[in-house]
């Protein structure tokens, strides 16, 4: 941790534009090159004058705040120069001189790897179709990253969660402790139990239209693949498909209704070349050869098969998108970091476009916690069934798994 805050430095001065490989490849590490100096960083021809400018103006020993915010808060700042700094990331020329941690860093470790993106306003289809595909892939060894936003991305997490051991990785689009989409707070505490929350930016750093394409890029380059899910003609899960592209990696799309201007983006994805994807099998398939020490077969079961396994009729399943009723602020802390999701007093109304079933069982949920069999019981449905509308209220923040395979109602 001795270097750690020359690279902070390097970022909190440079910020995350930087040609950071061409500096390395010079320099050899944010050390030396502070230890350089301005005359050398002028003569190596790699930096303009503004950028030399804002090294000048700021030193390493100023940026103990950032590394001090870390430590109260439990986050561990990951740099190059570690062992847990994903190898994947060597390949961006502008790779993130540091990237703040929340959980388990060694998840950055594993090479089987994929990312599941798509829209903010996913429908009751393709929460279910990424909920199965992350729960079969997770179970079957891999790790699952997202971006950690609404909607698909919920999804996607939700069903690694669900997996037995199942593991992901959620790469913010803001700095860690950000006050930024409260409804998620509870999801990323459960990733940082079961994986890891990632963000190149700075601690309290707001999220705004320039960080999220950043984002993306670093979803795709952890990964071996990406899968789109649902995603309209202007998604910004487009963006992490193009990054996949331009990186070399796998691309891809689940199809969805031809008429229906959602899932346009992806539909086009396929018909350019993206490997369609009718069961998780079918991305497995492509990696479970060069990685069987991580990765174990699954049974080829369309979604469909997968959905009447649970007592699902796929045909029911909405393709209109889901909406969320308003959720109350929490207070930050002194921080600014994001509070632990409190049980409210009192059950908020639900918005109409959940499922019956949905609707069922929060109606049988309690703020203490009501185990998986006893709900199924108490809503009346097989838990296959339950499990399904579990995952939408996951999504749309109005349950939440605890121990003990209990979900109580938020």
């Amino acid at each position: 941790m001795e270097d750690t805050i020359y690279w902070v430095w390097l970022l909190q001065t440079l910020g995350g534009s930087t040609v950071l490989q061409d500096l390395l490849q010079y320099f050899g590490s944010a050390r030396k090159l502070y230890e350089a100096g301005a005359s050398e960083w002028r003569i190596c021809g790699l930096m303009t004058a503004k950028q030399i400018a804002a090294l000048s103006r700021v030193s390493p020993s100023e940026c103990g705040g950032v590394l001090e915010a870390c430590r109260e808060n439990g986050w561990f700042p990951v740099t190059p120069d570690m062992l847990w700094y994903p190898r994947r990331l060597w390949e961006l020329r502008d790779m993130p001189p540091v990237l703040f941690t929340w959980g388990d860093v060694t998840v950055l470790e594993r090479k089987a790897a994929v990312s599941v993106v798509g829209t903010r306003r996913a429908s009751a289809y393709g929460v279910r179709v990424a909920s199965l595909l992350t729960e079969t892939l997770a179970s079957a060894g891999a790790v699952i990253v997202s971006g950690g936003a609404l909607g698909i991305d919920s999804a996607a997490h939700e069903g690694a969660l669900r997996a037995e051991g199942g593991k992901t990785v959620a790469v913010l689009g803001c700095g860690l402790g950000t006050d930024y989409l409260r409804e998620n707070v509870g999801l990323r505490k459960r990733i940082a139990q079961n994986g890891v929350v990632v963000s190149e930016f700075l601690p309290f750093a707001p999220a705004s239209r320039y960080t999220f394409p950043r984002r993306n890029r670093i979803i795709s380059c952890l990964s071996l693949g990406t899968v789109v899910i649902e995603a309209g003609e202007k998604s910004g899960s487009l963006i992490t498909a193009r990054c996949a592209l331009e990186q070399g990696r796998d691309l891809f799309a689940v199809p969805g209704d031809v008429v229906s201007s959602a899932f346009t983006g992806a539909n086009r994805l396929i018909r350019d070349g993206a490997v369609p994807v009718f069961s998780p099998r079918d991305v497995l398939a492509e990696y479970l050869p060069r990685f069987p020490g991580e990765l174990h077969d699954v049974p080829d079961k369309s979604f469909g098969e997968l959905l009447r396994e649970n007592g699902e009729q796929p045909e029911t399943l909405s393709r209109e998108p889901l909406t969320a009723a308003a959720k109350p602020r929490a207070p930050k802390n002194a921080h600014g970091a994001e509070p632990p999701a409190a049980a409210p007093a009192e059950k908020r109304a639900l918005p109409e476009s959940l499922s019956e079933n949905a609707q069922k069982v929060y109606a049988a949920l309690e703020p203490a916690g009501v185990h998986i069999d006893d709900l199924s019981e108490r809503a009346g449905l097989p838990a296959g069934t339950c499990l399904a509308a579990l995952t939408e209220l996951e999504v749309y923040g109005f349950a939440a798994l605890s121990e003990g395979r209990k979900y109580r109602s938020i």
